[in-house]
């Protein structure tokens, strides 16, 4: 489409470029006329038969706006419509520190699709993966943005609206850069730094230094969230017995102290003050008691209350005014769900975001944003996170969204089908497990790398028709994939997973049955499934290879490899192992003589699911580590 923007475009046009080929349109003396009005007030969009008009306050404004008359223009041609903001930011945070970091190519498609969104802000965590040039050890070999990088992507993000925050951590959740020697002075235990070591400053002084440095935003935040182990390592053997609260407020101190000097502003996540008020250590402990004077002595910093799990809306609002009890509104922080496993949880996602975001707008809260973590391995990529982007984007401009909405609108801005998307949260909900999957299990992550010999997690799937879930999975992810160019790789992956779990989820009980019974001849029968089985799960490597090399940098995949590795490895001991016991080399085939246990441990599992857990307690019950 031929397009001649009108009036007050001086501040947009660099963006209008960037957009206009995701867009699908040009720019042209002779296009057709779109009057563009910046003044104060809601987005307004109007279309008649000959010109359109968008007004709009905030440059965001203007680029949802213009999604709103591209989309709405080729199905109605002349209408009106009028949004109100319902929140000054609505953005999201990525994950750049679970091994995936996304490319600069990659931050930029995801950039043009938050502004058409209507999204404003975005925050890359980054807990050692960006660059201090001092510390040449700080995110060595894990794929660390540079200074470059970082900048280029800020200026890509400005021309969009959109503002671009450094998210780094200054106390816990460092174990990546502490474990090198330069930091044996100021480490307190594995993963949280030595408060009140002068060196310790120092150092944070240098890594907030280089993490704004590319920005041009004056907002940081500073990280701070579940150092559990507070003052217990070293600072106790040097210090003694502190009052954890004042230890943190302290630090915190010393912190905004930096950060105030370099003309910056921080938010910091809330949970600790909250965990050390709980008898039980719980962030969201509605009894936690946190002194007056404490409240009194937190420094200048705003606080982010995080919460990803509840589905009731009052729980919300509840601890939405207990964060306000503490001295200010609030930034929230919801999530998408993206580290669940191998697969989103949207069922979770949609759940959880829908009662957040609907107490946000009653409590008056005025910033919120989407986190899109990577736990584990970034297993699962970051742009299946895009449905709950665009569901946090609806409710940031209207106070009741429906998921009909929410699905045209995602349609338009990203490509995709709403759909196909939400084919991928079947991996996780599957039989066994309850609707939209609110106890988090993640079937899909551990029935890919669980031991076939060993199968911690077969008891617990035991008569459920696991293989025939993911067999029915198959042909709608082809389809997906012929219907969603831009996501081919992402859909063919996720097919063929489903190709290697509707094999392999029982494969492990089917192999412990026949061996009980003693049925050689089904025994034979599974060791030619196994070597299929091989094969299919090779090719599943290299399309999750071609995905990964597709949006991230190489840094991070070798983990993902060597579990591949490991999966491969095992499957052809197994086969050695039947042959083996076939041939009569060997009398017992001892992983098979144990009784099959239901996994249970470390916490009791409600019912509707039927386990979650990390790669090195799915693939072992001994000591990976």
């Amino acid at each position: 489409m031929k397009i001649r923007f009108t009036g007050e475009i001086e501040n947009i046009k660099d963006g209008i470029h960037l957009l206009s080929s995701e867009l699908s349109f040009q720019e042209e003396d002779e296009g057709f006329q779109v009057q563009v009005i910046q003044r104060k007030g809601p987005i307004f969009v109007k279309s008649e038969a000959n010109k359109a008009e968008i007004h709009f306050e905030e440059k965001i404004h203007f680029f949802r706006g213009l999604g709103i008359w591209l989309e709405y223009f080729k199905k109605r041609g002349v209408f009106e419509i009028t949004e109100e903001p319902q929140f000054e930011m609505t953005g999201a945070m990525l994950d750049a520190s679970r091994n995936g970091v996304l490319t600069v190519s990659e931050i930029k498609s995801l950039l043009r699709k938050m502004a058409v969104m209507g999204l404003n802000t975005l925050m890359i965590y980054t807990e050692d993966t960006y660059e201090v040039k001092e510390l040449p050890y700080f995110g060595y070999m894990r794929g660390r943005y540079t200074e470059e990088e970082l900048r280029v992507c800020d200026e890509y993000a400005q021309a969009l609206g959109i503002e671009m925050i450094p998210c780094i951590q200054t106390l816990a959740h460092l174990t990546e850069a502490l474990k090198w020697n330069f930091a044996t002075n100021i480490r307190d235990t594995a993963d949280i730094l030595l408060v009140g070591e002068p060196e310790t400053y120092q150092f944070l002084e240098k890594v907030i230094t280089a993490a704004t440095k590319p920005f041009k935003s004056k907002r940081i935040h500073i990280g701070m969230d579940e150092a559990h182990q507070l003052g217990l390592g070293r600072f106790l053997d040097n210090n003694g017995y502190e009052e954890r609260f004042v230890i943190m407020n302290k630090h915190l101190e010393k912190v905004v102290d930096i950060t105030e000097g370099l003309g910056l502003k921080s938010m910091i996540w809330s949970d600790m003050y909250f965990r050390l008020g709980s008898k039980y250590g719980g962030y969201y402990d509605l009894e936690a008691e946190i002194p007056q004077e404490v409240i009194s002595s937190i420094p200048n910093a705003q606080l982010v209350y995080w919460d990803y799990y509840h589905s009731d809306e009052e729980f919300y609002r509840t601890f939405i005014q207990k964060h306000k009890e503490l001295g200010s509104n609030p930034i929230f922080a919801g999530g998408v769900w993206t580290w669940n496993g191998i697969s989103p949880n949207y069922g979770k996602a949609i759940v959880t975001t829908e009662a957040a975001l609907n107490a946000c707008k009653k409590e008056g809260v005025k910033e919120v944003f989407a986190t899109m973590w990577g736990d584990n391995g970034a297993e699962t990529p970051l742009t299946t996170s895009l449905p709950i982007l665009q569901l946090f984007a609806e409710h940031a401009y209207h106070k009741i969204v429906t998921r009909q909405e929410v699905a045209e609108r995602f349609h338009f801005c990203t490509g995709g089908t709403y759909s196909d998307f939400m084919v991928l949260n079947l991996f996780d909900e599957t039989p066994g497990v309850s609707e939209n999957n609110l106890h988090e299990s993640n079937p899909s992550k551990f029935l890919l790398w669980q031991d076939v010999l060993i199968g911690l997690y077969d008891q617990n799937i035991k008569g459920l028709p696991m293989n025939q879930h993911y067999k029915n999975l198959i042909p709608k992810l082809k389809d997906a994939s012929r219907k969603n160019p831009e996501w081919q790789y992402m859909f063919e992956f996720y097919e063929q997973l489903a190709r290697v779990l509707s094999v392999k989820a029982e494969i492990g009980i089917q192999l412990k049955e026949a061996y009980d019974a003693g049925d050689k001849n089904e025994m034979e029968s599974i060791k030619v499934q196994l070597a299929s089985l091989i094969e299919s799960s090779k090719i599943l490597r290299l399309k999750h290879r071609k995905l990964w090399f597709s949006m991230n940098k190489p840094f991070g995949w070798e983990v993902i490899e060597i579990r591949y590795g490991g999966l491969l490895s095992r499957l052809e001991t197994a086969q050695f192992r039947i042959e083996e016991w076939l041939k009569g080399n060997i009398s017992h085939i001892e992983e098979l003589e144990e009784e099959r246990l239901y996994f249970e441990g470390p916490y009791k599992m409600p019912e509707g699911t039927i386990g979650r857990n990390i790669y090195r307690r799915i693939v072992t019950a001994g000591n990976l580590t």
